[in-house]
């Protein structure tokens, strides 16, 4: 946790990573909210970076409720169960929203980044973004697909045209983009298991999972964002916008789907704008 949780002051920042299966590290800039006075708790979920490796466990083992259960646990574990905001970024955000949707008490505030309401709608965006790809990306990465040959050296260089596009646009990538990158390829059990071997073939057991139907019962002030050329597009981002009462969605216009690296100054200013928003301090219930 970076600063100490003040029973006057703004609540604490929790950060959900995506994946399933990445680690904090890529989202370590949030730290800087504590400049605004909001402690900030990254965490490693289950299975990756810092937290407790099971590559043994079958994909039956990783379910969203496992997921949700951990949550609580840190939340609990804390001592901040009473007052907290959710930051949710990419499966973090679908993670955010169904935590949220169970209305608990000690939720002040909401952020969904760059993710997908629905994964059918993520994978049917994913087929028109992956169709406008230079000539022969596609027909590699669906071959490669479709042998079961997604590990091979021209799979991962054609999943790199996609990822400079839609996934982070910065060249040469940050190191905490890197670190968390390198940590899923060092164990992939998770991403493998709820997603597949890479972001636009999914093929685990989040394939049909989508949160739409629970957005009208999440009653906490909510901020959407994502980037202009972002993997997580309107069409998917579009949902929580406006079926979460009162969500308000801001778009990065020079990122795609890692804003808080590609824009990190606007980033910050729109967040801490937001969660300047929730107060003042202790007491405030706006959206409880």
């Amino acid at each position: 946790m970076t600063g100490r949780p003040d029973p006057d002051g703004p609540p604490p920042v929790v950060v959900l990573h995506g994946g399933p299966g990445s680690t904090h590290d890529y989202l370590r800039v949030l730290a800087e909210l504590s400049g605004h006075g909001h402690p900030v708790v990254h965490y490693d979920q289950l299975g990756n970076g810092g937290s407790t490796h099971l590559p043994d466990r079958g994909p039956e083992f990783w379910t969203v409720q496992l997921f949700l259960d951990e949550l609580d646990n840190l939340l609990r574990g804390l001592g901040i169960a009473d007052r907290y905001v959710l930051f949710g970024h990419s499966w973090g955000g679908l993670l955010a929203v169904a935590h949220a949707a169970g209305r608990p008490a000690g939720l002040r505030g909401l952020v969904v980044a760059n993710s997908p309401a629905s994964y059918p709608t993520w994978l049917r965006e994913a087929a028109r973004l992956r169709a406008e790809l230079p000539p022969g990306v596609d027909d590699t990465l669906r071959r490669h697909e479709a042998d079961g040959t997604t590990g091979s050296d021209a799979y991962q260089e054609a999943m790199r045209v996609f990822y400079a596009r839609h996934v982070c646009r910065l060249d040469p990538w940050p190191r905490d983009y890197l670190a968390s990158f390198m940590e899923m390829s060092d164990d992939p059990t998770v991403y493998y298991a709820m997603n597949g071997p890479s972001e636009f073939h999914v093929i685990g057991s989040l394939r049909d999972w989508s949160v739409e139907e629970l957005l009208p019962a999440v009653d906490t002030p909510t901020l959407v964002l994502s980037g202009r050329h972002d993997e997580a597009t309107p069409e998917c981002v579009r949902p929580f916008a406006e079926l979460i009462p009162g969500a308000r969605w801001e778009v990065f216009e020079d990122s795609s789907h890692l804003p808080h690296l590609e824009e990190p100054d606007r980033f910050l200013q729109v967040l801490a704008g937001f969660l300047g928003e929730l107060g003042p301090w202790p007491g405030h219930s706006s959206g409880q």
